[in-house]
């Protein structure tokens, strides 16, 4: 008999099992407590239900958790985590930093976006993760209790992944859920329209929009979706929403040596991005095998960073975490892993 799993099930998705299974409609409510508050890892855990009613959802159903099968730590106390998914292998890191705990989670196994930069778009695209293998990454993390932040950031675009995206949204954000506030989740794009329309519409959490050249044929060598969603039809869009209250909207910009560092490469963006109430993140490129792109130095990232703020728009330069163990932005790979546990 095959069985279903219980996490990323919502409220209303546990009322309709205790219905259908003859149990009493509180026991929906007493799932949600022991699912995503006492986060149990198997039903008979779950002690305020009776025996007889256990035993009846053993029979078709399990919590669904699992546990990460491999664990590196950085210098920087940076930690990556792999964990099976039904698609194949995906990483997941914790950042810690002094009053803060961010989990950058994944959200599909390998990626179709095939952007120059990322290791995680040279895997190629293996398969979409479900709402309970995005919620695993967050519950099953050693560190889950000491969580102040996530960070859709990992392996795969998430906007390509909607739905179970925003169904995990709603159960980390929602009372019977993990009653996380949205101003403590961002999810990052390179913006692909449909799913970011959906997103804005269904959705609190703050947003970051991989930009990396405000000019479009260089936006399209560094990624390829541009030719399908341009940036410039992003912009529109943003600007409908209001960001100047609780969501954020922030750009990330990778700053490569003599490609996108120049001073025209900065009032472009100032140019752009005056309309749009946002912030702008500077990430240093983290260098790739097969890839012939290098980093500008730091010098030309605090004068590009300088001329940004000048101009009214908040400019910070992200702090490089876990580059050693291949955990920073743009480093994520499960391709020699999974090709290892299929030999």
């Amino acid at each position: 008999m095959t069985t279903d799993i219980l996490l990323g099930k919502t409220l209303q998705e546990l009322k309709n099992i205790a219905t259908e299974l003859g149990l009493p409609a509180f026991t929906a409510k007493q799932l949600c407590e022991w699912l995503y508050t006492k986060k149990v890892t198997d039903i008979n855990e779950m002690t305020n239900i009776s025996l007889k009613n256990r035993t009846i959802l053993s029979q078709q159903f399990t919590v669904g958790r699992s546990r990460p099968i491999q664990e590196q730590c950085a210098a920087d106390g940076t930690k990556k985590y792999l964990f099976e998914a039904t698609q194949g292998l995906i990483e997941t890191v914790f950042i810690p930093e002094e009053h803060r705990g961010t989990l950058c989670v994944s959200s599909q196994v390998g990626c179709k976006m095939n952007c120059l930069f990322c290791m995680t778009g040279k895997q190629g695209f293996s398969g979409n993760l479900s709402s309970a293998e995005i919620l695993n990454q967050i519950l099953s993390v050693p560190e889950s209790d000491q969580l102040t932040n996530i960070v859709f950031m990992g392996m795969g675009e998430p906007f390509d992944n909607t739905l179970p995206l925003l169904k995990a949204l709603e159960i980390i954000g929602a009372e019977y859920g993990l009653a996380w506030s949205p101003r403590r989740i961002t999810v990052s794009s390179i913006g692909i329209l449909p799913g970011l329309k959906t997103f804005l519409d269904k959705s609190e959490c703050h947003l970051a929009i991989s930009l990396h050249s405000p000019f479009e044929k260089e936006r399209e060598m560094l990624l390829p979706i541009e030719k399908a969603y341009p940036l410039t039809d992003i912009l529109e869009i943003l600007k409908t929403y209001d960001f100047k209250h609780q969501r954020r909207v922030s750009f990330e910009y990778i700053l490569f040596e003599g490609l996108n560092d120049s001073m025209r490469h900065a009032r472009e963006l100032v140019r752009m991005l005056s309309r749009i109430p946002c912030r702008v993140n500077l990430i240093r490129y983290h260098a790739i095998p097969g890839v012939e792109l290098k980093g500008c130095t730091t010098a030309k990232m605090i004068e590009f960073r300088d001329y940004l703020t000048a101009n009214n728009i908040i400019t910070t330069i992200r702090k490089t975490r876990g580059e050693d163990i291949l955990a920073a932005c743009g480093m994520l790979s499960t391709e020699k892993t999974n090709k290892e546990k299929n030999n």
